[in-house]
């Protein structure tokens, strides 16, 4: 899943990764792509995760996990970091969800009647930055299919995701349906748990 959203990323591009599964991309990007990565909280730079000896309690990412930073890396405010992400200065964004659908919405922030911890920066992400990839197993715990033909649960954003990359493959929302861009190895499109008249 990693590799497939890095290899949508062009050269000297900067990115926004959300909490979760997200944050893995950090770690494997090359660094001949110079990807400079930014975190809401106020960091431009981030590395991926520090070493054991260069750890530090006070330079973390908006999900308060450590981090590591490259050389030119800066800091900043909050009122910057998120006029950076509304003024359109992100290339891409790639955020955890609940659920996408096939219209390009995203559901990431809560289910209702359960303990909201707060929506971080990710409906100003999904309206400033100029690419939104959606990375996200593509069952639940429970076994149902996050791709649906519209969320149920609450929206951060309608019509905004570009791109979705699960465990089972690589689809583009098209308005009514996903077109399916690749499937991971062995994985057949029955096997997606979507309706066929949603899929191309």
């Amino acid at each position: 899943m990693v590799d497939e959203v890095i290899a949508m990323l062009d050269d000297d591009s900067s990115l926004n990764l959300g909490i979760g599964i997200p944050t893995l991309v950090a770690e494997r990007i090359p660094s001949r792509k110079n990807i400079w990565i930014h975190s809401e909280n106020g960091v431009l730079g981030v590395s991926g995760r520090p070493t054991e000896e260069s750890v530090s309690p006070t330079l973390i990412n908006a999900g308060k996990e450590t981090i590591s930073v490259k050389p030119g890396a800066s800091y900043f405010d909050s009122s910057t970091s998120f006029g950076m992400i509304r003024g359109g200065h992100i290339d891409v964004c790639v955020l955890g969800g609940m659920q996408v659908d096939a219209e390009g919405s995203l559901a990431n922030w809560m289910i209702p009647g359960k303990k909201v911890t707060g929506m971080g920066g990710a409906m100003d992400l999904v309206h400033g930055a100029k690419m939104i990839i959606v990375m996200l197993t593509h069952f639940s715990k429970k076994g149902d299919v996050k791709l649906l033909h519209r969320c149920t649960l609450p929206l951060t954003g309608k019509k905004v995701v570009h791109k979705i990359v699960t465990d089972l493959g690589v689809f583009t929302p098209m308005g009514d349906k996903f077109r399916i861009d690749k499937l991971a190895d062995g994985v057949t499109r029955g096997q997606l748990g979507l309706a066929e008249e949603w899929i191309l």
